[in-house]
């Protein structure tokens, strides 16, 4: 009877032994449980602030791309002559390395580079299309531009808006011009002596200069395959004589019409960037 009681009694001591190691090892597991649950909370809270944190460095690396993108895009007036952007400048600059050094170093402001840098590609493409020239054709470069003037005995009949055959050769020549160099737009001024006319389909010197400049416009157009957009019409009736109008050989000096190549700058350096 005596060993059993103590049997007993270690049974019921260890009994209650084990069960407060379960209930503290209870409690240990519910601190974890909860430290775990508070680490995973945290964890979510630092990656919400780290996605705020990267969404303002996208937002501010955005925005310093966008100045730097409106830095190099700012426009700079060119003595009142055109705007060019500082991507412009560079392409420019580019351009300039294959100027003749003498020409260069006369260049002394940004309008004095830009011209050198205009004039040297307008030859290029004036030389590739073999353009003579002769007293009823004459090629000049003044600037920026390319101008072209041809007698009106080479392209119109006296007194005539309508093209003669002799325009041919001539306007196909000055298409290849225009198409050679997608950066041109080109001006068709149509000039006239001073000698009035006044006739059923032309009512005065405005009138026949206007329609002769749109002659050569339409023909450029529908037979030569110029480009529409960078054509324009214009006349100067004979209020821009280039020599007086006292004799039979200087009013044939001031009948004339007169092509004036203008480079766009934007596409034109563009082009450049592109080739090179």
């Amino acid at each position: 009877m005596k060993k059993i009681s103590i049997l007993l009694l270690t049974v019921l001591t260890l009994s209650c032994v084990s069960k407060k190691k379960y209930v503290a090892l209870q409690q240990e597991n519910g601190e974890i449980r909860s430290e775990l649950q508070k680490t995973r909370v945290e964890k979510e809270d630092l990656e919400a602030k780290f996605a705020q944190i990267q969404e303002r460095v996208d937002r501010y690396n955005t925005k310093i791309a966008s100045l730097k993108e409106e830095n190099d895009a700012k426009l700079d007036v060119v003595e009142n002559v055109a705007v060019i952007s500082e991507d412009t400048k560079a392409k420019m600059r580019e351009t300039l390395k294959h100027v003749d050094a003498e020409k260069l170093a006369q260049a002394k402001t940004l309008k004095d580079s830009m011209n050198l840098a205009v004039a040297y590609n307008l030859e290029k493409v004036i030389d590739k299309s073999n353009l003579n020239e002769d007293e009823d054709f004459a090629v000049n470069i003044d600037g920026t531009v390319v101008m072209i003037s041809i007698a009106d005995n080479m392209l119109f009949n006296t007194g005539s808006y309508r093209l003669s055959s002799k325009a041919d050769p001539i306007l196909q020549k000055l298409a290849d011009v225009i198409n050679s160099e997608a950066s041109l737009d080109v001006m068709i001024e149509g000039h006239t002596d001073s000698r009035t006319i006044n006739t059923v389909n032309i009512a005065d010197n405005w009138d026949l200069s206007v329609l002769r400049a749109t002659s050569v416009v339409r023909k450029l157009q529908n037979k030569y395959n110029v480009a529409p957009e960078k054509l324009i019409a214009a006349g100067r009736s004979s209020y821009q004589p280039v020599a007086e109008n006292d004799s039979d050989e200087n009013r044939a000096k001031n009948r004339r019409t007169r092509i004036i190549i203008l480079p766009n700058l934007d596409k034109f350096f563009a082009l450049m960037a592109d080739e090179s």
